[in-house]
């Protein structure tokens, strides 16, 4: 059953289909059924109870203080022998019944067998037995006294056969299920097609699938429901991701490929010159070896940046990397005193990558920070609003003299430097820049309004 049900969503829906509609028909069969049949047997009793009053309103004593008719009742079938109407009066004096005193003509030489009851003056009760031929009987009766006999009680009873109101029922019960059976029918009639339209998107999809995997297509397109939609445009974003990956890699061979071109052409040109002594030989392959080793280094570390990027699942905690950088800035920076302003755990934010990659883009900013502070440096995070995917902005502050607006661009490629005097390389904020790029993110420097110096603001996907 379970593998039944698992198969295909088109079972799956037709068989829930036929069991929902089947459990509803069956108990709107259930209740029509009996809804009409108590209705069908409240109009018999009532026919049954004009028929007690009538009967009770032309009874009375006779001469010899025997009940007498005083009235004919006016239906023909008192008057048929087993028509299936019957009336009988019985008499009760001191306790004991006296059968069939007076009784219908519809009667013949038959007696209504009527069991054994107690009634109260004018109260009614029903009763079913079995009349003449076998037949069912309902009995209404009621208990009168005649005026002039005090001791003495007349039992009225009137009974009908229930052929007809059994009949009425089986009729409306056959007609009922005929008519349910072939509501049903239309019921899973419309259900099967509104799982053939229902699905046909899905085919559509498998039909888009099918070409983008035979290289028909680039991306899915089509027109599909706005319940599919949001599928086909994640799967079109990962193509896009999957696109711009292939992109990078090409791109990163090609840097890579053309930053180690420079190196062995110096080692070819100096391999060929006949005067070049084995000493600059050796020198040139040293100085060669290293640079190309950083290039490889460097175009590797941004490769396996750009094979992390967008990858599902990747977070890290913002205030967790933060925390132990600031610990660490301390213990570099000891000498100079600085004030560290950490904001971060103050919002829980997480940033949609991987640790390493978060660690080196707030090392070199805090780095530098640290370089050119006089005696502050703050670090904040918070949520990039109005954004059309969810990102984060960490900023980095200092109270050193800045960077004029002029320059700004400049210290954002590799190895430029501001202040040869200060240490360092010129690559800190050069790997953030490219590394925040990778990422789908942005680095921007301003000047900050707070501390006076220097402000970087960190754009980075968010989880």
């Amino acid at each position: 059953m379970k593998r039944l049900f698992g198969a295909s969503l088109r079972v799956r829906l037709l068989l829930g289909t036929l069991l929902g509609v089947s459990a509803a028909l069956l108990v709107a069969g259930l209740v029509l059924s009996n809804l009409f049949r108590e209705q069908v047997t409240r109009q018999f009793l009532a026919g049954l109870r004009v028929h007690l009053d009538q009967l009770t309103a032309s009874v009375e004593a006779g001469t010899d203080g025997r009940p007498v008719l005083s009235a004919e009742l006016v239906d023909a079938r008192w008057y048929k022998p087993y028509s299936g109407l019957y009336w009988q009066v019985d008499g009760l004096r001191n306790g004991q019944m006296v059968p069939a005193l007076l009784r219908s003509r519809s009667l013949w030489d038959a007696t209504l067998r009527l069991p054994a009851d107690t009634l109260v003056d004018g109260e009614v009760h029903v009763h079913d037995t079995t009349g003449p031929d076998g037949l069912r009987l309902r009995v209404l009766e009621r208990v009168v006294h005649p005026d002039d006999q005090p001791a003495m009680s007349w039992r009225l009873s009137v009974a009908q056969d229930t052929r007809e109101l059994d009949e009425a029922v089986s009729s409306f019960v056959g007609m009922l299920v005929l008519s349910l059976g072939v509501l049903a029918v239309a019921l899973m009639a419309a259900a099967a097609a509104q799982v053939v339209v229902g699905l046909a998107p899905l085919r559509s999809l498998q039909s888009a699938v099918s070409a983008l995997r035979a290289g028909r297509l680039q991306r899915l397109e089509g027109d599909f429901p706005a319940e599919l939609q949001p599928l086909v445009d994640d799967f079109n974003g990962v193509l896009d991701q999957n696109t711009q990956i292939v992109l990078r890699a090409r791109t990163q061979a090609g840097n890579l490929a053309h930053a180690i071109q420079t190196p062995l052409a110096v080692l070819a040109n100096a391999a060929a010159r006949p005067d070049t002594t084995p000493g600059e030989l050796a020198r040139l392959v040293d100085e060669q070896v290293a640079q190309a080793r950083r290039q490889v280094n460097w175009h590797l570390s941004r490769a396996r940046v750009a094979a992390a990027v967008g990858v599902p699942g990747v977070r890290t905690q913002v205030s967790a990397v933060v925390g132990p950088l600031v610990k660490v800035m301390e213990r570099v920076h000891a000498g100079r005193h600085l004030d560290f302003d950490d904001r971060t755990a103050e919002a829980a934010q997480w940033f949609a990558g991987e640790e390493q990659d978060l660690q080196e883009m707030l090392g070199n900013l805090l780095d530098n920070a640290c370089k050119w502070a006089r005696s502050a440096v703050r670090i904040d995070v918070s949520a990039v609003e109005g954004a059309p995917r969810p990102c984060l902005q960490v900023t980095v502050e200092d109270d050193g003299p800045g960077i004029a607006e002029a320059l700004r661009e400049k210290v954002l490629v590799r190895g430029a430097r501001v202040d040869e005097q200060m240490p360092g390389s010129g690559l800190g904020l050069a790997i953030v820049h490219d590394l925040a790029q990778w990422q789908g993110g942005s680095l921007r420097l301003e000047t900050s309004g707070a501390l006076g110096g220097l402000c970087v603001r960190l754009v980075l996907p968010a989880v």
